[in-house]
């Protein structure tokens, strides 16, 4: 885990054969008000769990996941962590939370081939994504934790209740897949997915001031250029129709 700022640390994903999310624990510490911000792969929570630990920070000061979206390469190991976390709540975008809530595990696989495959992998069961959600998120939600402000903005496009992060003080943006560095964005294919939403939500973005990109995947970016997402907006504007 490295600390990118004051309230921001980061969890590296351990990519396989199926990519693993990066993780970012946000919130002073001295608050004792801590978010886990997306946990990762299937398989990979008791390395997550480490990570927050070698910190220094105590696992009862993590009140919430935060779920920027939940596919399986997010939401994978939530019952893992929620194993050595319990009292942690877990907050997603209303449109993602009641599929959870009901067990309907379409926005989780996204694809009936990629859940098969899983299914067999993981040892996964029909029931192993449903959950209770503490907070549904909206769009425009300002959230007061950790001693920090973040603003929640519903991007949808890559899934149907994505999540960005904002905090305008310092120009921090956890956008999840929907925009990383290399000019690259997330894929728009999957169940509920839609290319136009995504490039409203890539416009929506590139309005922001944006200095600390910390995406999925892939590298977190410090200093980012003033028009990047805008331009990767444009350069992906002709596939997203």
């Amino acid at each position: 885990m490295a600390k990118v700022t004051e309230g921001i640390y980061f969890i590296q994903g351990m990519d396989e054969f199926i990519p693993d999310s990066h993780t970012y624990v946000i919130g002073k510490p001295d608050s004792g008000d801590m978010s886990v911000i997306d946990v990762g792969l299937t398989g990979k929570g008791a390395y997550k769990v480490e990570s927050i630990k070698k910190l220094g920070i105590s696992l009862s000061s993590i009140k919430r996941v935060i779920m920027t979206h939940t596919h399986l390469d997010h939401i994978g190991c939530l019952n893992e962590v929620k194993k050595q976390i319990p009292h942690a709540e877990l907050w997603v975008h209303r449109l993602e939370a009641e599929p959870l809530e009901k067990g309907d595990d379409r926005p989780v696989y996204g694809m009936d081939e990629f859940k098969g495959m899983c299914q067999m992998q993981y040892g996964l069961k029909a029931d192993s994504f449903k959950f209770s959600v503490e907070r549904k998120l909206e769009d425009k939600d300002i959230l007061e934790i950790g001693d920090m402000v973040w603003e929640v903005i519903h991007i949808p496009g890559h899934s149907m209740g994505g999540i960005a992060l904002y905090n305008e003080v310092a120009n921090i943006l956890i956008p999840g897949d929907v925009v990383y560095a290399d000019y690259a964005i997330g894929r728009f294919d999957l169940f509920g997915a839609d290319p136009d939403a995504l490039k409203k939500s890539l416009y929506r973005l590139a309005e922001l001031n944006v200095d600390i990109l910390l995406p999925g995947h892939n590298q977190i970016v410090q200093g980012l250029p003033k028009d990047y997402i805008r331009k990767t907006a444009k350069m992906w504007e002709q596939y997203l129709r």
